[in-house]
């Protein structure tokens, strides 16, 4: 199951037929409509389900699964993550990647220089944030934009970057 990426949590039932309230982890809550299946891990275990409904619900994603139609039997999956398969997914837009590639890759400076590795990525509102764990030092916040990411080469595990000034005194 090594091809499964994380794509939402499931927060609460919703309604009596065992539909479920999903907060959705991907840019576009539609890739929900997208896939026939999700797995849900079941302690060592995916258990995999078929998507039989999706509405939408202010931030939220309402999911409705074949294998279940009652509140009862979908409750024990409240707070369970949804996972999807990364082929069922289709292609990325250029430039755009999942988390879970980024996390790990080595980060370099223009000059070739290592700075770090990236542990997190996160949302500031304006743009994506790398975390990059630096020996010795405190972790260094990076803004994704093009005037700091200057290439990233998931294959060769690879950033590029450019620090600009004020965004760290120690490099």
């Amino acid at each position: 199951m090594e091809n499964l990426l994380e794509i939402g949590k499931i927060v609460n039932t919703h309604g009596l037929r065992g539909e479920v309230k999903v907060v959705p982890w991907t840019d576009s809550p539609d890739d929900f409509c997208d896939v026939s299946f999700v797995y849900i891990k079941n302690k060592n275990e995916y258990k995999k389900l078929t998507i039989d409904g999706v509405k939408f619900q202010k931030n939220n994603v309402i999911v409705k699964f074949k294998e279940y139609n009652d509140i009862n039997e979908i409750l024990p999956f409240k707070n369970a993550v949804l996972y999807a398969d990364r082929d069922d997914l289709g292609e990325l837009p250029e430039g755009v990647y999942y988390i879970v590639d980024l996390i790990g890759l080595k980060v370099y400076t223009e000059d070739d220089e290592y700075i770090g590795e990236i542990t997190d990525v996160f949302n500031a509102g304006a743009s994506d944030i790398y975390d990059v764990k630096r020996d010795g030092k405190k972790n260094l916040l990076l803004p994704v934009i093009d005037e700091v990411v200057k290439s990233v080469d998931i294959e060769n595990g690879r950033v590029t970057v450019n620090v600009m000034e004020g965004l760290d005194d120690e490099v």
